[in-house]
């Protein structure tokens, strides 16, 4: 290397020293101290559309950082995975073991022996962040804390989750329990699927032993369900260690957000800079249907099989996020899957994939898969199929 291309690299580090940073800090097309800034008090941020899991704005999401209480959004998960599983119902009534009922910390003050329902548990850790109530429903699905954090850790892993390592149920503070805003955005994604829980995670007040001596009154830790339209869940987050944590939704006119912003300096700032991002996404974006759900998206030649056709429609409504001032012509799909396909046939087998774009660039791909089985045809049907053909007769 020459004396003089030494002197010019030496001067670009000195004039750009963080250029290489800034080169990779994006991640899937996000914005990011380029065309908006958001979240400027928080030390890690992500803004996601739900619906489809485009990231509208990130700085740094995948950085490893302890989340506190937004924990639960995992704990949450298992549990109504487990609803939907059937091996757990609102109405089962649990018991509160003494480890459940020593946990320090936000808690809705579970005494050991105390039996409460699944539902009124949910609204505990939804509402009031109870560490005891996470640990209560903890042991209930998995017999043990222990237990139920191995299915944390297995679910983050089946999720993406790649910078995510749960220690415990609620977020008290340990080493090597940490996650990410991009992870938590992803967790939070999961758990929407399950719509009712917004019912817990949306109310701004209930009680819990309502008809007793010893009634408590739950207010919602997340206080823009009450004061941002749209709000409906879902978790805030604090320590002394991850300071002011927030993973929260919204929705308006069918676009639903997921913001999150970790480390915040305070209640009130956390809150501002999560309104200005919902403010910022429900201003410039909406929802584009491509195809309806149960519309027919194309045909396969089906080889040999029961079937001769195998239909692909939409599972459900498949939806773009595009800027609001985007031209309507600009959006474009292309339909790839082979001009046939050999039996058997299996349902849930990929088939191919619908491709969308703007301006020729690729925005997003959805995965077809098959609606059902096709077996292998018998003789007889291939017989048939064989003889209509030669008499030009449809079958």
């Amino acid at each position: 290397m020459s004396k003089r291309l030494i002197i010019w690299s030496i001067a670009v580090l000195l004039i750009f020293p963080a250029w290489p940073a800034a080169m990779s800090a994006n991640h899937g097309g996000a914005h990011e101290d380029g065309d908006v800034l958001l979240a400027e008090n928080a030390n890690s941020a992500v803004l996601m559309d739900a619906d489809t899991g485009t990231i509208i704005y990130e700085k740094k999401s995948h950085d490893k950082l302890p989340p506190a209480s937004i924990t639960k959004i995992m704990t949450m998960l298992l549990t109504m995975e487990a609803i939907e599983k059937g091996t757990l119902k609102l109405s089962d009534k649990v018991t509160t073991s003494e480890y459940a009922a020593s946990m320090g910390g936000s808690q809705i003050f579970l005494e050991a022996g105390e039996q409460m329902t699944v539902e009124e548990l949910l609204k505990g850790i939804a509402m009031a962040s109870g560490n005891d109530a996470s640990v209560a429903i903890a042991e209930k699905i998995a017999g043990s804390e222990k237990g139920f954090v191995r299915l944390m850790n297995q679910r983050a892993a089946e999720l993406g989750m790649k910078n995510t390592q749960f220690k415990n149920c609620n977020g008290l503070p340990v080493e090597g329990h940490y996650s990410s805003a991009y992870d938590i955005a992803i967790m939070s994604r999961e758990l929407l699927k399950h719509p009712e829980v917004t019912k817990y995670t949306g109310a701004y007040q209930d009680y819990l032993r309502q008809n007793t001596q010893k009634p408590f009154w739950l207010v919602n830790t997340n206080k823009l369900v009450r004061f941002y339209t749209g709000a409906d869940g879902l978790k805030t987050g604090y320590t002394s260690e991850a300071k002011f944590c927030l993973a929260a939704t919204a929705q308006r006119d069918g676009l639903r957000l997921i913001a999150v912003v970790l480390g915040e300096p305070n209640t009130k700032t956390r809150n501002s800079e999560v309104s200005a991002m919902f403010d910022y996404a429900f201003s410039q974006y909406a929802l584009m249907p491509i195809y309806k759900a149960g519309e027919v998206i194309g045909r396969v030649k089906i080889q040999k099989g029961q079937s001769s056709m195998l239909e692909l429609s939409a599972a459900r409504q498949l939806n773009v996020l595009v800027n609001k001032g985007a031209a309507p012509g600009s959006i474009t799909h292309k339909l790839e899957v082979p001009e046939k396909l050999a039996a058997p046939i299996k349902k849930g087998q990929n088939i191919g994939k619908l491709i969308v774009y703007q301006e020729n660039k690729v925005i997003t791909e959805f995965p077809l898969k098959s609606p059902t089985d096709i077996n292998k045809a018998g003789w007889w049907t291939m017989f048939k199929r064989s003889a209509s053909h030669l008499f030009f007769v449809d079958s």
